[in-house]
């Protein structure tokens, strides 16, 4: 035996094309929002940014339940740029006024979202926080305000689990249905050092663990696991030697699709990828009768293809490069 292939548990809960599914939180939130998008789910990715600690993925998903708009005092200004100590430096704008109506349509888009959301899937990135001195609250980003402006602590897994109760309670109160996934990003904290990164990866771990035993509706996907045990390889890795390389990703995709999917998604996914390289060949000769009946296959395997699924922008542009006959 050459490796240690896990052998993950099937979901009992299935995923299909018509379920909405939010992700949110650190890395893997946005590949396998990306991977969602990619193959038409209903999918609602990282609307908030990245987000890398539990206690403000937390806070960003209570915001969107309430719409309660972000407190005066967390936003700031540094380097010109205006910013909020809650959200990701990509809402970051040179106008104060841009960056709340930024955060305003985020939180709407997310709150609507919810209402019908089946799934949420959260990844945490690392159980090291940052709290402001002057007001004592915990940020999702430090906008490289200066260190001394902030407390570093360790959350314990205790801490994180009391924080998440709270929120599932508020979340099932507005979407009795939800169901959650949560995950641990393999992606190391370097800057905490490997061994703390080790320790903050535990507290992450084990709070995955306490609250998938307390609750029917929790599951745990093991991307962690997948990545440092399976994928123990530096040639799974890019450059940076942290994150997963392209390869890494499409194999915790297709592990988390057999867990995760029925066998009419799978089906859809494996037709759906012949489709995609179909869209995005780059013929020769467009106006060649061989391509234009390619065109029109392709176009008619997509017709076939579940009605519920929006492929109005892939026709769209199938038809465009169709000539026409009259």
């Amino acid at each position: 035996m050459f490796r240690t292939e896990l052998n993950i548990t099937p979901s009992k809960d299935k995923i299909t094309l018509s379920t909405p599914i939010l992700t949110i939180g650190s890395c893997f939130s946005d590949n396998i929002g990306e991977k969602l998008e990619e193959n038409k789910f209903q999918v609602l990715s990282n609307p908030f940014g990245t987000v890398y600690n539990p206690i403000s993925i937390f806070k960003l998903l209570n915001t969107a339940v309430s719409q309660n708009l972000p407190e005066a005092d967390s936003y700031l200004t540094n380097d010109g740029l205006h910013a909020n100590y809650d959200f990701h430096s990509s809402f970051s704008s040179l106008h104060q006024g841009d960056l709340e109506e930024s955060i305003e349509e985020s939180i709407s888009k997310t709150h609507q979202f919810l209402k019908s959301a089946k799934v949420i899937i959260i990844t945490f990135g690392t159980a090291f926080v940052y709290r402001r001195i002057d007001n004592n609250t915990i940020v999702a980003n430090c906008h490289k305000v200066p260190a001394k402006e902030f407390n570093k602590e360790l959350l314990s897994h205790e801490a994180i689990c009391n924080q998440f109760k709270v929120t599932y309670m508020q979340l099932k109160a507005f979407n009795p249905d939800l169901r959650f996934m949560l995950t641990v990003s393999p992606v190391r904290h370097i800057k905490d050092t490997l061994e703390l990164n080790s320790v903050s990866k535990s507290a992450l771990r084990t709070a995955c663990h306490s609250l998938q035993e307390e609750y029917d509706d929790i599951t745990y996907f093991p991307s962690y696991e997948i990545q440092l045990d399976d994928l123990r390889d530096y040639r799974f890795y890019k450059s940076d030697m942290l994150h997963p390389t392209e390869e890494a990703t499409d194999y915790i995709w297709n592990k988390f699709a057999e867990c995760n999917f029925d066998k009419n998604t799978i089906e859809f996914i494996n037709e759906w990828a012949k489709i995609k390289r179909a869209i995005d060949h780059k013929p020769f000769n467009p106006n060649s009768d061989k391509h234009q009946k390619f065109l029109k296959n392709t176009l008619q395997k997509i017709k076939g293809l579940p009605s519920e699924v929006d492929f109005s922008s892939e026709v769209d542009l199938l038809e465009t490069q169709i000539l026409n006959s009259d």
